[in-house]
């Protein structure tokens, strides 16, 4: 329910009252009349209050199932068409020139102690990026890939194809941290949609209207602040990522009843065999352990030594 409300139902309130906000203000047919947007009698309000509810509500559960897609936009996978994969190059570009410029920054020699910090603070914005040949054209995007590209393999295990496996075995306590940010993401990319289109359609509403353009700008700045937001919620989730599997990649080989690594060299070529296993490829030589199980449901003590 709390996911309902905070990621589907509020950004849509929001983009409905404001709507309706500009459609009872006249907006759309002469000159804004701002002080006949809130009703005066008390019916009144309580059916302005069921309309937004209501549309709310509609508009959340049909743009429910584009919710991965909503974030992918902002992260920058625009190569579906001509126009916005030029786009993409251009900022791909930049985003790597900016890359470059902190790795300058982080290798520079130490001067005082405002050159620690500064090469502290390049080192800290390198580690929340991915490798530059793979930079997405926005921050966001870059902010989750590099969860996506080094969580995991960090092991010998491909994020992409192990997440997925891997989220169900984490413990309650990582799955609530893991939701929770994931739906302060969710959230600040909904609100950070919601305001854009209120500035689209503030701008329709009122482009021969120049003293109300302030809902315009308003709504751009607000647009980029739920997007810094985006960006902040995503390095949390990346960290969190790294997390996960630090604690609960051995959880994964116990739940496909594969047999404990005794070693970071064999533990690097079991993932790597069961990435590509996950990955489609036929991969033999995956020892099974089907030894006795507790009720957790993971080995008992007393198979230990058959490992």
């Amino acid at each position: 329910m709390r996911r309902v409300l905070s990621v589907h139902f509020a950004p849509c309130a929001l983009f409905v009252a404001g709507v309706l906000a500009l459609v009872r203000a006249g907006s759309f047919s002469g000159r804004s009349d701002w002080s006949a947007v809130w009703p005066q009698r008390p019916a009144a309000v309580l059916g302005v209050l069921a309309t937004v509810t209501v549309c709310a509500l509609l508009l959340g559960l049909l743009l429910q199932p584009f919710q991965v897609r909503a974030v992918r936009v902002l992260e920058g996978y625009w190569d579906r068409w001509s126009l916005t994969a030029a786009l993409a190059g251009l900022l791909s570009r930049m985003q790597r020139r900016r890359w470059q410029a902190l790795r300058q920054r982080a290798d520079a020699e130490v001067g005082g102690d405002r050159d620690v910090r500064v090469r502290a603070e390049a080192r800290r914005r390198l580690a929340a990026r991915p490798p530059a040949e793979v930079l997405l054209p926005t921050a966001l995007g870059n902010a989750l890939r590099a969860g996506e590209l080094s969580a995991g393999e960090r092991y010998g295990l491909t994020t992409l194809t192990s997440w997925p496996r891997l989220y169900l075995q984490v413990s309650d306590r990582m799955a609530e941290i893991l939701r929770s940010t994931r739906d302060t993401l969710d959230t600040a990319v909904n609100l950070c949609w919601a305001f854009l289109a209120l500035t689209a359609v503030g701008g329709a509403a009122l482009y021969g209207e120049p003293s109300g353009w302030w809902w315009c700008g308003a709504g751009l700045v607000l647009a980029v602040v739920a997007y810094k937001g985006a960006i902040t919620a995503a390095q949390a989730y990346s960290g969190l990522m790294h997390v996960a599997y630090d604690l609960h990649r051995f959880d994964l080989l116990e739940a496909l009843h594969h047999r404990l690594p005794s070693d970071a060299d064999a533990e690097e070529e079991t993932f790597y065999r069961l990435s590509e296993l996950f990955a489609g490829a036929e991969i033999a030589d995956l020892p099974y352990d089907h030894g006795p199980r507790g009720k957790s449901g993971r080995p008992e003590e007393g198979n230990e030594a058959a490992r």
